[in-house]
């Protein structure tokens, strides 16, 4: 697949940006309708008409729930028949299968898998229109009557197939109208280039140690190599998908449009409560706000309370994948969220910071491995390794990989903190030659590495 390599979108973008700026203001959103699809398409030919058939469905049911206003049973109608087609087709390509298997195990039945492959941005693109259809039938917003704008919100090539979630709230008005400024610009360039280098040179590098733990078998690795190996996958997969969000927000900027922030050194975190603040921000909000207030909330009592974080965290863990795992996964966090507010928060603020600290990084690490190994049954032999304290705790392939990597693991982990930011910030020359060298890293290590995938790309 062509997305599998950031090579393609490095490659798409100095085309695609000489092609909007050239464009005249009144088209602007035409180019970018455009160049989005060709984006989609040249990565997912087959899935074309899907996207269209996603831009047509909400745009017209919008109208027409805007149209029926006063009538509250044709706009309930029209909204369940938005909702039924997304999730419709979200459950079809990504949990069909899921479905399937588990009827065969449970009825003994033997019905064949459907043959299809996963729509690359699905998850994001169905949840946000989503989200537009219903800030309309709850009159947040006006239905959009120009098609061609409401199809560059579906379609915005940026963050189109790892967000960050994107509501139409957020970017109506520069739909209509925006200035591209030198300043917005500038910024968006030095975001991006943040962004590649934190994909490019620090994902990637650290991700291949986690690659090789994971290839040498669970049962046959060391208590501190797991535990090395898992943690290098948590900052894998902070700088990857952090990256991808810095740029995508950085190449919004440079087309005119203000993306929402994505992540907040949730790493720096003091409770599982404020790393879900903090990780992830623009779906933690999506599900808050379509999902946990309109179930009640906190609003309906204690008991009520913990059936929606229970709900909400399901789902949250069901929207990453199907599989058991993610289930687990988003249990997993969902019972810790509510253990914290019947009353480990309130303990936790006795504790100096840094024992909340690790107790939060030490119950996210964990939830990571439910997160990446696929399987129940390597889920449990990892954690094994990682608790069998009578195992070999440190032996000679540990200190095989943690030697030529331990710069790298000290760098990454200062790097998810914000003391980078602050020297970049302050020091305007540190900035400036930071940026040119990391640009110049990032494309050599492009052109030479092989190792280049977006972990939420398979989202």
């Amino acid at each position: 697949m062509v997305f599998s390599s950031i090579l393609f979108i490095f490659r798409f973008l100095p085309i695609a940006m000489g092609i909007y700026f050239l464009t005249p203001k009144k088209l602007k959103n035409l180019s970018l309708l455009i160049l989005s699809l060709i984006f989609y398409s040249w990565g997912e030919p087959r899935y074309f008409l899907l996207m269209i058939a996603s831009i047509f469905v909400d745009y017209f049911i919008s109208i027409n729930i805007e149209k029926n206003n006063k009538n509250k049973k044709i706009k309930i109608l029209l909204l369940a028949i938005s909702i039924i087609f997304n999730v419709g087709i979200l459950f079809f390509f990504k949990y069909i299968n899921f479905f399937i298997e588990n009827i065969n195990s449970i009825f003994n039945m033997s019905l064949n898998n459907v043959k299809i492959t996963l729509p690359l941005g699905i998850s994001f693109y169905t949840f946000q229109t989503m989200s537009y259809t219903i800030d309309v039938f709850l009159g947040k917003v006006k239905a959009e009557k120009n098609i061609i704008n409401f199809g560059a919100f579906v379609c915005l090539f940026p963050q189109l197939i790892a967000g960050p979630i994107v509501k139409y709230i957020d970017i109506s008005k520069e739909l209509k109208n925006r200035d591209i400024n030198l300043d917005e610009i500038q910024e968006g360039i030095r975001l991006f280039i943040l962004g590649l280098g934190s994909k490019v040179l620090i994902a990637n590098n650290i991700g291949s140690l986690w690659n090789e733990v994971e290839t040498m078998g669970f049962n046959n690795i060391s208590t501190i190599l797991a535990w090395m190996g898992i943690i290098a996958f948590s900052l894998q997969i902070y700088f990857d998908f952090n990256g991808y969000s810095l740029m995508a927000i950085g190449l919004g900027k440079i087309l005119g449009f203000n993306f929402p922030n994505n992540f907040n050194y949730p790493y720096e975190s003091r409770s599982i409560t404020e790393f879900w603040r903090r990780w992830h921000i623009t779906l933690g909000q999506w599900f808050k706000q379509y999902v946990y207030i309109p179930l009640g909330g906190n609003r309906l009592g204690r008991a009520r309370t913990y059936f929606n974080l229970f709900i909400v965290w399901f789902l949250t863990g069901l929207w990453h994948g199907a599989s058991y795992n993610f289930i687990l996964w988003g249990l997993y966090f969902g019972v810790v969220l509510i253990f914290e507010k019947l009353f480990l928060l309130e303990f936790l603020k006795k504790l100096p910071n840094w024992i909340k600290h690790f107790y939060t990084m030490f119950l996210v690490i964990i939830g990571f491995v439910l997160f990446e190994i696929d399987s129940l049954n390597g889920v449990y032999n990892y954690l094994i390794s990682m608790f069998n304290f009578k195992n070999i705790i440190v032996d000679d392939v540990f200190l095989y990989y943690l030697i030529p990597n331990i710069t790298l693991i000290i760098f990454a982990i200062i790097a998810s903190t914000p003391i980078i930011k602050i020297i970049l910030d302050r020091y305007k020359y540190i900035r400036i030659i930071t940026l040119i060298f990391g640009m110049i890293l990032s494309t050599s290590f492009l052109v030479d590495a092989s190792f280049n995938p977006f972990l939420y790309f398979r989202f």
